[in-house]
């Protein structure tokens, strides 16, 4: 197959674009027939992220912030791999994360959780994917938190990713579960995602990646389009 032609989405893995229980999907979900991009637009190359913008500590939440100390909460090691529809490693491209802290409180004035901030804790990073495609972050576990969505409505804990992926058509941006979270069940994100396709967003526990007497590895391996893409957020 020609690597520069991308397959169409599996939207039967990805939640509706307006769906009742996620309440603000009704004032932001589009009313009229989406427009096909052009193929030529949807294979174009993305753009390239030189790891000379980064820096040594951006993938490292635990210190990218430090002031004064360590981030309160449970540290923890997420890392994956990003492939493309054929289970190839995408190399080189960019993957982005911002999360809530462990009290589950993002650093944004319009969060106005009453939970405290952590002076230590930014809970945004960025890393390059090398040439098997994996991506590592070190980080605190984040806490749930209230929503407003519904009546007693909280967050599960989640991690958000955003990635370019080697293509126009193979941007993503998407959430990152944990497993055994018993607020799955009741977060209309989550349960917005097709059942079939819900188990690409729970992360895997692995004591491989696990650092002894420091942090707790999870595995949250990520497929930018085909048939076993990870969902979109919504």
């Amino acid at each position: 197959m020609d690597e520069t032609i991308l397959s169409p989405r599996d939207f039967e893995s990805h939640p509706i674009y307006r769906y009742p229980e996620y309440r603000s999907t009704s004032l932001r979900g589009p009313t009229l027939p989406l427009i096909p991009l052009k193929e030529k637009l949807r294979d174009q190359r993305a753009p390239v992220y030189g790891t000379d913008d980064l820096g040594p500590l951006d993938s490292d939440l635990t210190r990218n912030a430090a002031r004064n100390g360590a981030p309160l909460g449970e540290r923890i090691i997420v890392t994956g791999r990003v492939l493309d529809e054929g289970g190839k490693p995408v190399r080189n491209t960019l993957v982005e994360v911002w999360q809530a802290n462990a009290a589950g409180r993002y650093v944004h004035k319009t969060d106005q959780h009453d939970a405290p901030l952590d002076p230590n804790f930014l809970g945004a990073g960025r890393c390059m994917t090398d040439n098997d495609g994996r991506y590592r972050f070190m980080t605190i576990k984040p806490g749930a938190y209230p929503w407003g969505n519904h009546t007693n409505a909280w967050r599960p804990n989640h991690i958000h990713f955003s990635l370019f992926g080697d293509y126009f058509g193979s941007r993503l941006v998407t959430q990152m579960y944990f497993p055994g979270d018993p607020l799955l069940a009741y977060d209309p994100i989550f349960q917005g995602t097709p059942e079939q396709a819900r188990d690409r967003l729970i992360a895997r526990f692995s004591l491989d990646r696990t650092e002894e007497a420091y942090a707790l590895g999870f595995e949250f391996d990520i497929v930018l389009r085909g048939p076993n893409e990870t969902p979109m957020e919504r």
